[in-house]
């Protein structure tokens, strides 16, 4: 292997934002007038995009209506808005590689299903010390993982072909994207979902603490 650079997903990866996302999802529920989820139900409702989020967490019927998606996702826009830095935070250890990463001066980029805007904000708020560059959240125009093609632009934006980029996620989104891109899918054991869903979708290695990941490269 001739790893060069490294590209992370955020959610279940970086950061640990389950319980701001949870319960900005839950109160848009309600306002809605659907009923809420326990927040560790979210861990497989996350990761294919805020959409996709409240197609599994609306009632059945409701899920497949257009317009109470459509209505879910305006008002989580807004809430979440209020409170996406409340609970969030880095996970143990990641400081530490992103430190190491740094000081190696190895590229490292971020690519996430959560909306540009959010994104963007939360590398900001708690990621502003290290050179993670792109940061691409879910773009207008561009596919959502598991297709490959923001993974492909986040490869050439860092200067490396994408059989050069180690790609640690937390879920089979992620491991597709990394597959598709040609690119080498580490699983994150720490993550939202389970290390069988990992190995299930193609994780070539699985890291149970993030420093695990500097004896990759």
């Amino acid at each position: 292997m001739n790893l060069r650079a490294v590209l992370f997903d955020l959610d279940g990866t970086l950061l640990d934002t389950l319980e701001d996302i949870g319960r900005s999802a839950n109160d848009s529920l309600r306002e809605g007038g659907f009923p809420p989820h326990p927040i560790d139900s979210y861990r497989n409702f996350i990761g294919d995009g805020v959409a996709v989020l409240f197609q599994r967490a609306l009632p059945e019927g409701a899920s497949k209506d257009p317009e109470a998606v459509a209505g879910c996702v305006a008002a989580f826009g807004r809430i979440y808005d209020a409170g996406w830095d409340v609970a969030s935070r880095p996970y143990p250890g990641i400081a530490g590689l992103l430190d190491a990463l740094r000081d190696r001066a190895i590229p490292m980029g971020v690519l996430s299903n959560k909306p540009d805007v959010f994104t963007r904000k939360c590398v900001g708020r708690f990621l502003s010390a290290w050179p993670l560059a792109p940061v691409f959240g879910q773009r207008e125009g561009v596919p959502r993982k598991p297709d490959p093609a923001g993974a492909i632009e986040a490869a050439a934006a860092m200067g490396v072909a994408p059989a050069e980029v180690l790609y640690l996620g937390d879920s089979s989104v992620d491991m597709l994207t990394a597959t598709r891109a040609g690119m080498f899918a580490v699983g994150a054991a720490w993550g939202f979902r389970s290390v069988e869903e990992l190995e299930a979708h193609g994780a070539r290695a699985i890291v149970r603490h993030p420093s695990e990941v500097l004896a990759l490269l």
